[in-house]
């Protein structure tokens, strides 16, 4: 089974307000995307799992038009803490608990996205810590919140510039804290190479890729890697050749000119891999 997942960080932002959505009002997003996508990946269904993550404003949207379809909705993390009964009610101002992210229809949740682990390690570097491992404990208790509510987990690992020279400890690090009494069978790992993002970096090669892949299954078994680099027409037939890698990530589908996520250049991405693993 092969797993793509997008991630819609903030793309239902207008163009007019600096944001990327040329396709619709805001309050129509995951509505129009998601009836664009889904017939198209139909053909997919018994070999592929579809999710999407959406901001919480898109979910109950984005649920009632994937109804019946091969798409799945999750969310962009969870909190580290949630609602009991006979305990806490919900006094989380701010901040989504896993029983939300549940009631509202998700099925799976993106932790550990290296936008999610800048923001932690900044918050702790104003406080004058630096220790990497503490962002791992922290989102080592989301994972296993979002266990709890039954939702099925996307964990992203990756290392930055400045710790090439030590990635195999870093990324180790982060499986084994981050996952620590977690069950494994409901969860996939996204590689990203955080060096190798952004405009005007050198993308991460296949060897390389491979060999993290490799170092990743090693620690933790037979877990589905995908890579989270960002999955795109560039580099599907190459990451669909590699042995280690069990699907993408994807968020822009363009990334000049009018950039942004549009669902033709998605499903024409889906294809590219899914033809190349059916080789």
């Amino acid at each position: 089974m092969q797993h793509i997942y997008v991630n819609f960080k903030r793309f239902d932002v207008p163009s007019q307000m600096g944001g990327v959505n040329r396709i619709s009002d805001i309050a129509d997003y995951s509505s129009t995307i998601i009836p664009l996508c889904a017939p198209k990946l139909e053909k997919y269904r018994s070999s592929c799992e579809f999710v999407q993550f959406y901001p919480e404003s898109q979910i109950p949207s984005a649920v009632k038009a994937a109804k019946g379809s091969c798409i799945e909705i999750g969310c962009q993390s969870v909190f580290r803490q949630d609602v009991a009964v006979g305990g806490n009610f919900g006094a989380f101002t701010s901040n989504r608990p896993a029983s939300a992210a549940k009631a509202l229809g998700c099925s799976s949740v993106l932790i550990g996205h290296c936008e999610e682990r800048n923001d932690k390690n900044e918050l702790l570097a104003l406080g004058g810590n630096t220790d990497r491992k503490l962002v791992n404990t922290i989102l080592n208790k989301e994972v296993l919140a979002a266990q709890s509510r039954g939702l099925k987990v996307l964990y992203c690992v990756g290392e930055k510039d400045t710790e090439l020279d030590e990635w195999d400890s870093v990324i180790r690090e982060q499986l084994e804290i981050g996952l620590k009494g977690a069950d494994l069978s409901t969860v996939v790992i996204a590689y990203e190479p955080v060096w190798s993002i952004g405009p005007g970096k050198t993308p991460a090669g296949k060897d390389y890729i491979t060999k993290v892949a490799k170092l990743i299954k090693s620690v933790i078994g037979p877990v589905p890697v995908v890579y989270g680099g960002g999955l795109k027409e560039a580099n599907a037939e190459m990451l669909s050749s590699i042995d280690e890698i069990d699907g993408g990530l994807i968020a822009l589908t363009r990334f000049t000119g009018e950039i942004g996520f549009y669902p033709d250049e998605y499903i024409k991405i889906v294809e590219l891999y899914m033809n190349g693993k059916e080789k």
